[in-house]
């Protein structure tokens, strides 16, 4: 076992029973996640706590990209902050990187093959304003390369947690809904793969929709131009 593994598994003993207790989510179709092999577990977004509260509820590791700015801080609050991220399963990316952003499917991919448990937001980006948005072909890319099910996710209640310019999380009502397993492998062969990918999003995200309760909002979620 590494070092980072070690410092996860005990983490993981600590912080979910922690949090559970304060803020008892509600956690419907855990059993629809797979206790083992590769798995994707694609998930509205609202909130920069969703890849926190994920992967409390889930029995297994769930590893996430996060930004790489959470892994670069100097001093005591720098070497914290990365060993927390790291130690509850995150990697780093770039996001304005575009060559970076492409390269973090393939890191994606190594952690399917690895035979772990990857999630996504296939929004792309957090909701600002409570719709779902249309998905991002890259988790249909995901599942159709590793063959790989995809679990959705619904949550709620999660932009309630610590609003943007709350300096402390809240405590709230946050549900948790884990869909039955979507099946992709050998579905969609012979079919060209743009469409493909495109018809594996759109159904992802209409079940992700289903859980959540949503309205969708039709279009692309941009990230907002920094001031």
């Amino acid at each position: 076992m590494t070092s980072d593994s070690g410092f996860y598994e005990v983490l993981h003993r600590v912080i979910p029973p922690l949090v559970k207790a304060i803020w008892r989510p509600t956690v419907i179709g855990l059993e629809n996640v797979p206790r083992t092999g590769g798995v994707i577990l694609a998930s509205n977004h609202l909130s920069f706590a969703d890849s926190v509260v994920i992967p409390v509820v889930v029995p297994r590791k769930v590893v996430f990209l996060a930004k790489s700015d959470y892994f670069t801080g100097r001093g005591v609050k720098g070497t914290a902050s990365r060993l927390w991220f790291e130690g509850i399963g995150m990697l780093p990316v770039d996001r304005d990187d575009k060559k970076a952003a492409l390269a973090s499917l393939d890191t994606a991919l190594e952690v399917l093959t690895r035979g772990e448990a990857f999630g996504i937001y296939p929004e792309g980006t957090r909701s600002r304003d409570g719709r779902l948005y249309r998905g991002r072909t890259g988790v249909a890319h995901l599942a159709l390369t590793a063959r790989v099910p995809v679990v959705p996710v619904g949550l709620t209640g999660t932009e309630k947690l610590q609003p943007v310019g709350s300096s402390r999380p809240r405590v709230v009502p946050v549900t948790v809904r884990f869909g039955t397993p979507i099946e992709v492998a050998g579905r969609y062969d012979g079919v060209p793969l743009g469409r493909a990918r495109r018809q594996v999003t759109d159904e992802i995200m209409a079940a992700i929709g289903h859980l959540s309760g949503q309205e969708p909002a039709g279009i692309y979620n941009e990230r907002p131009t920094e001031p």
